[in-house]
């Protein structure tokens, strides 16, 4: 039987919830202990235990600004998990409202992973600053674009309207995060309310609508296009367009759609690479990508600057299956500007062994 105050049983009881049970066993110990860095106060918090809180704080005097090893203090777990009440509590009883845990994030940021307006609407009428940013280069405005609570994003904006005016470390917007996740709502929000760049770009020269199109999101795509006059042909910082990202990411709804839809050339090559959207379909082994594309009159003999074939970047990438399609397809094994064949390229003996047999 275990002892009165062992740190795994308290730690249970205050996670079920039963406070009688913790009550006695903190009597007959005389002590509260901690388990990996947490005290009792984390795990009420993060469980939504009001009542427990309430007493390890007035009855043990227990310190509501206690940081675990991540520097989270209990306000965060509260408010990562969205527990208002248990929120309502550590402010009501002075906790800070802008502490910082591991990385820098706030209890507002955390509680912006969720899609709980009440508890962000508590932290902000306690002086929660949206503005504060985390070591990535996120503000709370940023984070709430990615889970996509429109109303959320709203109100943010309505008591921080400068919130919107921001971007990560590597230069990306709440509109490129919300178009990757295909927030659709949200996007709607950020296209009515903020003022961002057609085409603005982070550090790898990625816009907006190729985070859209490169996720599969076609709905957002269209309204990029549509109400944000995005340009359809961008290119990163490789030259590469919306129609390549979505080859290397095996979208082919989406290069259905803007090849057949938007009228791009299905054979349009990377400004830098040469590479075509069959070569990078060929580069990550995606043989329905190279099966779409050719359906839609991709040149299978198209090769780089490098005189490499869509052959050459499946071998290289040791893809067998992608290799064989290729070459049932009827694209031939040639040499590039090295005088190399795609089949030296592969390491693996049975892709050899495959190219040998086909």
């Amino acid at each position: 039987m275990a002892t009165p105050g062992d740190s795994r049983r308290l730690f249970k009881l205050v996670q079920e919830g039963r406070l009688r049970a913790l009550q006695e066993e903190l009597q007959a110990a005389g002590v509260c202990q901690e388990l990996a860095g947490d005290t009792l106060l984390h795990c009420a918090a993060r469980h939504g235990h009001r009542d427990i809180l309430a007493y390890l704080v007035e009855s043990w005097g227990m310190d509501i600004e206690a940081g675990n090893r991540d520097y989270k203090r209990p306000l965060h777990e509260a408010a990562s998990m969205g527990h208002r009440d248990c929120v309502c509590y550590l402010l009501d009883r002075g906790a800070s409202v802008d502490c910082l845990k591991k990385a820098d994030w706030t209890p507002l940021m955390m509680a912006c992973t969720r899609k709980n307006l009440e508890v962000i609407q508590d932290l902000v009428e306690h002086g929660a600053n949206p503005l504060l940013k985390n070591k990535d280069g996120w503000n709370s405005f940023h984070i709430a674009s990615r889970e996509g609570d429109p109303l959320i994003l709203q109100y943010l904006l309505t008591v921080c309207p400068d919130a919107w005016k921001t971007e990560s470390k590597i230069r990306r917007t709440p509109l490129h995060t919300a178009a990757m996740h295909g927030c659709l709502e949200a996007v709607k929000v950020l296209l009515t309310r903020c003022q961002y760049e057609p085409d603005c770009k982070d550090n790898c020269g990625i816009t907006p609508f190729m985070d859209a199109v490169q996720c599969g999101h076609i709905d957002i795509a269209k309204l990029l296009l549509k109400t944000h006059k995005a340009c359809f042909s961008a290119e990163d910082s490789l030259g590469a367009q919306a129609l390549h990202r979505a080859a290397i990411t095996g979208q082919d709804e989406a290069i259905r759609f803007l090849v057949s839809d938007l009228g791009i050339n299905v054979d349009v090559r990377a400004a830098t690479t040469h590479l075509t959207a069959l070569h990078y379909a060929a580069k990550e082994g995606h043989t329905s990508t190279i099966q779409t594309l050719l359906s839609l009159g991709a040149d299978i003999n198209a090769k780089d600057e490098r005189n490499r074939s869509a052959l050459h970047l499946a071998y290289a990438g040791q893809h067998l299956a992608c290799a064989e399609f290729l070459l049932q397809s009827g694209l031939k094994d040639s040499e590039d500007v090295t005088g190399t064949l795609a089949q030296q390229l592969t390491k693996k003996a049975d892709v050899l062994q495959g190219f040998n047999l086909t």
